[in-house]
């Protein structure tokens, strides 16, 4: 076999490497880092980030406690808002959640629906003065 047939053989090699990898990328997943409406998160920013500062400013970040097989998030006024719950490890473990507070300023919930580990809980709320917060908390679960 002399060096052209080689060189032949080594560029169809590679050819063929690229086209496998083509098709591999075409079929595969979506992407996790990537979201599907990334646009409409950029124009929500602003008022995320606000709301953020909001929490800072009137110190009205919620306590995330456990108490036995519960979980109790208690706000320092009356709220309503959404709770996202998020498992950093598996999407599909993700729960969403609409909240208004007792008459202690507190919500519960069971600890036991959720498996142990790191979470992310992402906490936006009205407070009975008609301000809105964000907060987004990390928690391990025991």
């Amino acid at each position: 076999m002399n060096w052209g047939t080689k060189l032949i053989i080594g560029m169809l090699s590679f050819m063929a490497f690229i086209v496998i990898l083509a098709v591999l990328m075409m079929r595969s997943e979506n992407d996790a880092l990537v979201d599907n409406d990334y646009y409409e998160k950029g124009l929500r920013y602003n008022d995320q980030y606000r709301q953020k500062e909001q929490v800072i400013k009137d110190n009205a970040s919620p306590d995330i406690e456990f108490s036995g097989d519960n979980l109790i998030i208690t706000f320092k006024t009356q709220a309503a808002g959404t709770l996202k719950i998020m498992r950093t490890a598996k999407k599909s473990m993700d729960k969403m959640m609409n909240f208004k507070t007792d008459s202690a300023a507190s919500v519960m919930l069971r600890s036991t629906d959720l498996a142990k580990g790191h979470w992310k809980f992402i906490i936006q709320w009205k407070a009975e003065n008609g301000k809105t917060y964000l907060s987004e908390q990390e928690v391990l679960m025991p």
